[in-house]
């Protein structure tokens, strides 16, 4: 199965679930027969996802990132180069059409924290072929982006665990 037209997704807002929303749209694109690719920007550590989604025929996962964290005042170079790096990773899936939905995991953050130049993220959309659905996910959407998107979705954080001093836990937030 293809898609006749492959839409724009951003998934953004100071809430939790835009990576489990993106993941879930690939989980049910993948039982109807359709193929995904992740890519992960400002990710390197195992996440318990990657661990399932390994099971997950027709789903992969390209992590382009540290497990450290990453200076928005003052990323450091190999930052950049990582993100650069996954975001010419994303640009050759994309552009080879052989997946039908691809996820570009945290790129709205890389842009924001000058990872990535927001012009050339949005030339990638104009350009990306017209079969292929595309989902952008992370916090500080810019305005540009969602201009382009054909379906927002801004998720917000009423109340978090976090707040209560509850520590992140693996398998439920990681």
């Amino acid at each position: 199965m293809t898609l006749e037209k492959g839409l724009i997704h951003i998934y953004t807002g100071n809430g939790k679930g835009k990576t489990t929303a993106a993941i879930g749209l690939g989980v049910r694109a993948t039982g109807n027969g359709l193929k995904v690719y992740m890519v992960q920007f400002m990710k390197g550590r195992r996440y318990s996802e990657i661990d399932a989604l390994e099971h997950i025929p027709n789903f992969t996962v390209f992590q382009s990132g540290r497990d450290e964290f990453v200076s928005k005042e003052n990323p450091e170079q190999i930052d950049i180069d990582l993100a650069m790096k996954g975001f010419e990773h994303a640009k050759k899936v994309i552009n080879a059409g052989k997946h039908d939905l691809v996820i570009l995991d945290e790129i709205n953050v890389a842009i924001d924290f000058n990872l990535l130049p927001l012009e050339d993220v949005l030339n990638l959309l104009e350009e990306k072929p017209e079969k292929v659905e595309l989902v952008l996910t992370g916090r500080y959407a810019d305005p540009e982006i969602v201009r382009q998107a054909d379906l927002v979705s801004e998720i917000l954080e009423i109340k978090h665990p976090y707040q209560e001093g509850v520590q992140s836990r693996k398998g439920i937030d990681w």
